[in-house]
């Protein structure tokens, strides 16, 4: 019974409260443009929209649970957009060159993990500094311009379902967002490296006292963070259909965002996926319910701040609660 209580307790607490919020936001827009904003085709479209954000929030929930912040996330989806579409250039099969953008992800977060862990320099300042050193190799492989890739079925994972795939409910990209957040969820809540996470952004001094390989658990977290930017540039390159190195411009902040509104910590040792999601497509949402209201695109940015600013308000007030209580 106490185990039930303590599963309850923190679905409530992790997970409610984003739902709540989503609904709230959805009910509003709803109101006020009933006929363009709630219809399936404009939730089609958000869902595509919030997919690429989605992605990257699940390896964003990993580092932040862990006590970490990846501020290079929006660079590496722009890099790995550029790969992609080199690579079809190239005439590499579809299916390696969305390998290639993956592992492109990757060695980001390895190069991120090993600065990180060898060098003992905070997070911030090395994913400070990788957004401008990722974003300026996207920019010179792309030579500073579009990539033009050659079709292929990678353009078809985030597209509007045609009449022949209605049956599918949702794009590929969105599925396989899906199942992504479910496998991480498992990793998170059923393996011993996902509790080590936890651990180690609950107290990492503590972590290390009771034999947990801290350095090898951040490695992973940041190879693991970026893997999962790397598959969202790839979700990036089917709805762009082009490689763009100024593509992503400003993303970690709404990723960021995401999980953060979603129940994680900036203090670390608390985040969910679910609830990295739910923050992903509120986010999606009130950019898009902005767009129906006709408002500009500056009116647009104050409004996405703020929410960026009351999140991590509530961060910062949950925090203070906790270690109150």
């Amino acid at each position: 019974m106490t185990t039930l209580e303590t599963i309850l307790r923190k679905i409530r607490h992790a997970q409610l409260g984003p739902l709540v919020g989503l609904v709230l936001v959805i009910s509003i827009f709803s109101l006020l443009r009933p006929t363009t904003f709630l219809n399936w085709n404009n939730f089609e479209i958000m869902l595509l929209q919030s997919s690429v954000v989605g992605m990257a929030a699940l390896g964003m929930t990993l580092v932040i649970v862990s006590g970490g912040i990846d501020l290079s996330v929006g660079s590496t989806i722009s890099l790995c957009t550029v790969i992609v579409a080199l690579l079809l250039q190239s005439g590499t099969p579809p299916f390696l060159a969305a390998i290639g953008g993956i592992l492109t992800g990757s060695a980001c977060g390895l190069l991120t993990g090993s600065l990180v862990t060898r060098l003992r320099v905070t997070p911030f300042i090395v994913t400070l500094g990788m957004l401008g050193v990722i974003r300026g190799l996207s920019k010179g492989l792309a030579s500073q311009q579009m990539v033009i890739a050659p079709p292929s079925w990678l353009n078809n994972l985030l597209t509007s379902l045609g009449p022949e795939n209605k049956w599918t409910l949702v794009p590929p990209g969105v599925w396989l967002t899906v199942v992504a957040a479910i496998l991480t969820s498992l990793f998170l809540s059923h393996t011993k490296p996902g509790r080590h996470i936890f651990a180690i952004g609950s107290n990492e001094l503590t972590a290390r006292l009771c034999g947990v390989r801290v350095d090898r658990i951040r490695m992973m977290v940041f190879v693991l963070g970026s893997t999962f930017a790397g598959v969202a540039g790839i979700l990036q390159f089917s709805y762009l259909t082009i490689g763009d190195p100024t593509t992503a411009f400003g993303v970690e902040l709404d990723v960021i965002a995401a999980v953060v509104i979603g129940g994680g910590s900036l203090a670390g040792g608390q985040g969910a996926i679910l609830g990295s999601l739910i923050g992903a497509f509120i986010m999606t949402v009130v950019g898009n319910g902005c767009t129906k209201l006709g408002l500009d695109n500056w009116i647009q940015e104050i409004v996405t701040g703020s929410i960026i600013v009351l999140a991590v308000a509530l961060d910062q007030w949950r925090h203070r609660n906790k270690h109150s209580g």
